[in-house]
């Protein structure tokens, strides 16, 4: 069953709300708060739409909407402001709000402003996806991989954190596309896609970079990531994707405060791949400390 969009009401123990609250009942998944932090907290989870009634605002309560719209996990959230008039809301604007409704509310007018930024908020969050994932296996795209691995490289300068980088490149896989077709080759891909996926931690960044190249980027120490690698290099052997064998060959580099430049990063990551494929393909290369060591034998 499809999930109802979320809508968040913010307005109090009031009347008003229990009247907003009757109006959207069976249209949307309700959450309510009392006070605008409440509303702070209870926006984290993300709703599509927040109704905001402004009778709660005082001038002390000004730095709480900035918070709101200031901050990354928040601030897309469009606000849909409840005002005394036409004055209030066009203010409430200026201020950031996506649209406002004048009370005393009107159950027609409230439902059809709900209805267009609900839709607004599905096909924003649609663009969204499509600009940082991969249309293929749903993977973040190498746009989204650079803008993240940036942010982890100043964390490193910034905190002396870990950081490595995992390239991974199948073997034989244009050998699939040519005798089985593109479309068994898309199938493949998306099952690769999927054991990679499942088997690194949500805080690491799995992209496909095109073609059957794909890129973890793991907060964590150069034995952790070879450990990991192993385990993920296992898997893939024994997936066997529709009863093909497939297997990768993995450039592991580990990050320092020496060298933070990504894209030199990536290429000695693209060294280590390039040797892993000499050594015999389904093995690992790791570049440390200047020097590349193949982790594997088989």
């Amino acid at each position: 069953m499809e999930q109802l969009p979320v809508v968040l009401v913010v307005d109090g123990a009031s009347e008003a709300c229990h009247s907003v609250c009757q109006f959207l009942t069976g249209q949307y998944r309700l959450l309510t708060a009392d006070t605008v932090e409440q509303c702070l907290i209870a926006a984290i989870q993300k709703p599509e739409l927040i109704l905001l009634n402004m009778a709660l605002l005082d001038d002390s309560d000004v730095s709480v909407w900035q918070q709101l719209k200031s901050n990354p996990e928040t601030q897309n959230i469009p606000v849909l402001a409840l005002v005394n008039d036409d004055g209030e809301g066009l203010t409430m604007l200026e201020s950031g709000a996506a649209d406002f409704v004048c009370k005393p509310i009107q159950a027609v007018i409230l439902k059809a402003r709900v209805a267009t930024h609900i839709q607004l908020q599905s096909q924003r969050n649609k663009l969204n996806f499509l600009a940082l994932h991969d249309q293929l296996t749903g993977l973040y795209n190498r746009h989204f991989l650079v803008e993240r691995a940036h942010q982890s490289l100043s964390k490193i300068q910034r905190h002396q954190t870990a950081l490595s980088i995992v390239l991974l490149d199948l073997d034989g896989f244009r050998h699939i596309n040519d005798f089985n077709g593109h479309h068994v080759g898309d199938l493949v891909l998306q099952i690769v896609s999927k054991l990679l996926q499942e088997s690194f931690r949500k805080e690491d960044v799995v992209a496909r970079m095109g073609g059957e190249e794909f890129v973890i980027l793991m907060e964590s120490g150069i034995e952790e990531a070879l450990d990991k690698t192993e385990s993920v290099r296992q898997l893939l052997q024994n997936l066997k994707p529709m009863g093909l064998p497939l297997t990768g060959s993995f450039g592991v580099v580990n990050v320092n405060a020496d060298n933070l430049d990504f894209s030199h990063l990536m290429l000695l990551a693209d060294e280590a791949v390039y040797k892993a494929k000499a050594d015999g393909r389904n093995c690992i290369v790791c570049y440390d400390q200047g020097h590349y060591l193949s982790q594997t034998s088989h």
